[in-house]
């Protein structure tokens, strides 16, 4: 018997139709560089120092597919306006060897109804931790709207010169929700059952398939496990991965784990930066993350693959492309990946610290990253995401306000936190 000759995670690779340099994709980071909702110059030259580093491919997140599907209202979302914008941003990456990948999706439950000025939608009404809000469930018409919404944002991926989208159907944003039965109590068709929690999801990934027509890689970031009780677990994964692959939409799945409403650091792993995180935000939620945070925001060992475990399951069962995400921060661990039977491999902390720790790989495969996963990057995406331990010249210089949108007059910065206060 003859076994498949393990990958080199750095020479070139196919996704789709999508030919990539390596097999390192530079997963999806809220950048908050979109003032306006729209591109910036720090924006572009954010993605084009991770793309000059080395990358196959970089992910622009997130692009939200309507207006109400925002975290924060000054968070792209995918319309004609912006296309300018994502096309010279998309240039900059393709000029740097790179190819590029729109994250899109709909933030739902995890959406801020006050700073959009709309309704936070989920699977089901209930009371939000995200603040003092309540989502809303979303009706038929809702869940219609945003399946064909996802079309249309993956059309204009097309037009802006993107090489794939990346559905979101993680974190228990809106198409997560619905997965999750603590977030989904419908009683139509949409909940119950795991194959009806899990029909948007597919009605979703064959409308961005068929708009996409075959001219860019499609690619779906799927929960394997919630990390909430009673959540989405990791043996329904296995099924709607199953599912998905059957259904033929999608050209590879990048696996992920947490929730953005109800457990972040379960994402992370490590430290929880409790007083990074209270020192930005508005008076009342300052004051909420000093007397709860701890209770909010768990503190989990960090390791090396630390999604590695649970997507063997996910491997084991399909045999569509998938992407490893989790503790990949050297070659060594990448290869890893690569001899467990992964496509590709997914980085984002180490990136922050090091936009050109691929080269740097590439040149001396002993390299070492420099990020110490102290998981103080995560309250700057509040005010531009980067690694506040990182020179000048190993990051963008970021924290002042944001630079005025790619092709337009300058914006002012008005000063508002996320929660628009």
């Amino acid at each position: 018997m003859t076994t498949a000759p393990v990958p080199d995670v750095l020479a070139p690779a196919r996704l789709g139709p999508v030919s990539l340099r390596n097999r390192i994709i530079k997963s999806a980071t809220f950048e908050h560089m979109t003032p306006g909702a729209l591109v910036s110059d720090q924006l572009v030259e954010f993605h084009r120092q991770v793309a000059a580093g080395g990358v196959g491919m970089t992910t622009v997140a997130y692009c939200a597919v309507a207006p109400e599907g925002r975290t924060e209202a000054d968070q792209i979302w995918m319309r004609e306006e912006a296309v300018p914008g994502l096309r010279e941003l998309t240039d900059a990456v393709h000029t740097e060897g790179a190819a590029i990948s729109a994250q899109i999706g709909h933030a739902g439950p995890v959406a801020s109804a006050k700073s959009n000025g709309l309704p936070a939608l989920s699977a089901s009404r209930r009371v939000s931790p995200m603040g003092p809000q309540v989502t809303h469930a979303a009706t038929l018409a809702d869940i219609a709207r945003i399946r064909t919404a996802h079309g249309t944002a993956t059309r204009l991926a097309v037009e802006s010169g993107f090489d794939a989208v990346e559905i979101h159907f993680g974190h228990n944003y809106f198409a997560s929700s619905f997965l999750s039965p603590v977030l989904n109590k419908r009683k139509d068709a949409y909940g119950g059952s795991l194959r009806n929690r899990a029909r948007l999801l597919r009605e979703v990934a064959a409308e961005v398939r068929e708009a996409s027509d075959g001219r860019i890689a499609v690619l779906a970031k799927l929960n394997m496990d919630d990390g909430v009780p009673g959540g989405f677990w990791l043996d329904e994964a296995v099924q709607v991965a199953q599912w998905l692959e059957e259904d033929g939409s999608l050209d590879a799945i990048e696996l992920t784990i947490g929730s953005s409403l109800l457990n972040p650091m379960y994402l992370f792993k490590g430290d929880a930066p409790l007083t990074e995180f209270a020192a930005v935000m508005s008076p009342l939620m300052k004051f909420g993350v000093k007397l709860a945070g701890k209770f909010f925001l768990h503190n989990y060992p960090y390791q090396d693959l630390f999604m590695l475990e649970a997507a063997r399951q996910i491997r084991a069962n399909v045999s569509m492309p998938l992407v490893l995400l989790g503790g990949i921060t050297d070659k060594a661990s990448m290869d890893v990946a690569m001899a467990e039977g992964f496509e590709f491999v997914a980085m984002a902390r180490a990136l922050l610290r090091e936009p050109d720790l691929i080269n740097k790989i590439q040149a001396d495969h002993e390299a070492k990253s420099l990020c110490i996963h102290c998981n103080k990057c995560m309250p700057t995406i509040f005010y531009g995401t980067h690694c506040v331990l990182a020179t000048p010249r190993t990051s963008v210089p970021l924290g002042a306000p944001a630079m005025p949108a790619a092709g337009t007059a300058a914006v002012p910065a008005d000063g508002k936190d996320p929660a628009g206060t």
